[in-house]
C-alpha cells in the first residue's frame, strides 16, 4: 500500500498493488471517448510532471498544445487555455471543480476541461470539495459518486441546501448506471449525469450548457435581490409600518398552506409581501409621507403606485405570478377598488388572498393614528367591510377560521 498526501490538509490517497495514483495512460480513441489503460508501475518516484508529460504525449497535438505541466498542488490546480474567448464565454474563464478520489479519473477530466479553456480546480475528497466550493465559488462541479468518507450524494446535498452555493450545477461522474443511484442523485439535487468512460464531446457540451444556465440564473437572482432591496428601502422610508413586509411574508406563507395552495403560489404570496408596494418608489415624499389626510389630488397620485410597481417587475419572468398581486391588491369585491375596478372573481385569486392578509396585518399593528386591534377586533372590522361588499365572503370566512385555529394552537 502506497500513500501520497496532498499539500492540502486532510487529503490522503491510497493505491493498491504498488501502483501510484498516476499509473495509468490516457488516450483519445477514434470515437473521442476517454479511456484508461494500465501501464507499467510508477511506484519508483514518478512525478506529476511525468504524468502530465505522458498525458500530453497521449493526447492528439491539437488538444495538448495548451496544457501546462508545471503543477505544484494536487488541489486547487489551475489549467487555462490561451486566448481571450472560452467556449463562447468572455475572458472570465468559467471555473470547474473536479472531485474524484482516483487521480487517474480526475486527471482525465482535468486535461479535457483544460483543453476547452476552463479554469480547473481539483479535490480528492468530499470534505475538501465542500471547503473549496465555499472558497472558490466554481461555476460547475464534476463530482464522483463513490468516494470514501463523504460520498458524492452527501456533497451534492450539502451544496444544494446552502443558499450561497445552491445555484452551482453539479454533474455526477460515475461508473454506476443503475436506476436507484440516479434517483438518489436526483434527490440530492444533481443537475446531470455522465457515465465513465465519458465522451469528450458530450462532456464539453454538457459543461458549457450548465455553466451558461448557471450564469443566467445568477443574473436573475441578482435582479430579484435588487428588487427586494428597493422594497426594503421603501419600507424604511415610512417608520410607521415597522416590519410590515416580513409579517406579510410569514402570514401569507402559513395562510397559503392552510388553503393548500401550490408551492409556486405560496412563493408568489411571500414575494408579494415584499413587493406589493414597490411602486411607491415613484411617489413623491410630499404625498407618501404627508401628515394628515390626503386630498383627492394626492389620492390620484398615490393610486399610481400599483401601476409603477407593475412596470418595475414586468421585465422579470419570475415575477409573473407576483405582478397580479402588485397591480390588483387594492381592488374590491364589488368593483369599487382600483386601478381597474375589477369585480368578484375577475380579481386574481392571489390578489384577493393577499389583500385579506395585508388588511389584517394593518389592523393588528399599531400606527400613529390608531392602536393595534386584537385579532377578534380585526376580524369584526373585516366582516363589516365584507358586508359592505369590499371582500370575498368565502375567503374572509376561511381566514377567520384560520386565525381561530392558529390562536387555539398557540394557547
Amino acid at each position: 500500500m502506497i500513500q501520497r498526501k496532498s499539500k492540502h490538509t486532510g487529503s490522503t490517497e491510497q493505491n493498491v498493488s504498488g501502483l501510484s495514483p498516476i499509473g495509468f495512460l490516457y488516450y483519445i480513441g477514434k470515437n473521442n471517448a476517454v479511456r484508461l489503460h494500465s501501464s507499467e508501475s510508477y511506484s519508483n518516484g514518478a512525478t506529476k510532471q511525468d504524468v502530465m508529460r505522458e498525458v500530453n504525449e497521449a493526447l492528439p497535438n491539437w488538444m495538448n498544445r495548451n496544457v501546462n505541466s508545471g503543477h505544484d498542488s494536487l488541489v486547487s490546480r489551475t489549467l487555462e487555455a490561451e486566448g481571450s474567448k472560452v467556449n463562447g464565454f468572455d475572458c472570465d474563464a468559467p471555473k470547474v471543480l473536479v472531485v474524484d478520489d482516483h487521480a487517474a479519473s480526475r486527471m482525465t477530466a482535468v486535461a479535457l476541461l483544460a483543453m476547452e479553456g476552463y479554469e480547473v480546480i481539483e479535490a480528492d475528497s468530499g470534505s475538501i470539495a465542500i471547503e473549496l466550493v465555499t472558497k472558490k465559488q466554481p461555476d460547475l462541479i464534476l463530482l464522483d459518486v463513490m468516494m470514501p468518507g463523504m460520498d458524492g450524494f452527501e456533497v451534492c446535498n450539502r451544496i444544494k441546501q446552502d443558499d450561497h452555493t445552491r445555484l452551482i450545477p453539479v454533474i455526477f461522474i460515475t461508473a454506476l448506471n443503475d436506476r436507484r443511484s440516479r434517483i438518489q442523485g436526483i434527490e440530492a439535487g444533481a443537475d446531470d449525469f455522465l457515465t465513465k468512460p465519458f465522451d469528450r464531446v458530450e462532456l464539453a457540451a454538457r459543461v458549457k450548457s450548465l455553466v451558461r444556465q448557471k450564469r443566467l440564473n445568477e443574473d436573475l437572482d441578482h435582479a430579484e435581490q435588487v428588487l427586494f432591496s428597493i422594497a426594503r428601502a421603501i419600507e424604511s422610508r415610512d417608520p410607521n409600518t415597522g416590519d410590515h413586509c416580513e409579517r406579510l411574508m410569514s402570514l401569507g406563507k402559513v395562510f397559503g398552506e392552510y388553503l393548500h395552495l401550490s408551492r409556486n403560489q405560496i412563493r408568489d404570496l411571500m414575494w408579494g409581501g415584499y413587493l406589493h408596494d414597490i411602486g411607491k418608489v415613484g411617489i413623491p415624499d410630499a404625498v407618501l409621507l404627508k401628515k394628515g389626510q390626503l386630498t383627492p389630488q394626492d389620492w390620484d397620485i398615490m393610486r399610481q403606485h400599483v401601476l409603477i410597481g407593475e412596470q418595475i417587475c414586468q421585465p422579470l419572468r419570475s415575477m409573473r405570478g407576483v405582478i397580479p398581486i402588485i397591480r390588483h391588491h387594492h381592488e374590491r369585491w364589488d368593483g369599487s377598488g382600483y386601478p381597474d375596478g375589477l369585480k368578484g372573481d375577475d380579481i386574481p385569486y392571489l390578489a384577493q388572498i393577499f389583500q385579506i392578509v395585508d388588511i389584517y396585518d394593518a389592523l393588528t399593528s399599531e400606527r400613529p393614528y390608531k392602536r393595534a386591534y386584537t385579532p377578534e377586533e380585526a376580524l369584526i372590522v373585516m366582516a363589516e367591510e365584507t358586508e359592505l361588499g369590499w371582500r370575498n365572503p368565502k375567503l374572509v370566512q376561511q381566514f377567520a377560521e384560520f386565525i381561530s385555529t392558529n390562536n387555539q394552537q398557540q394557547l
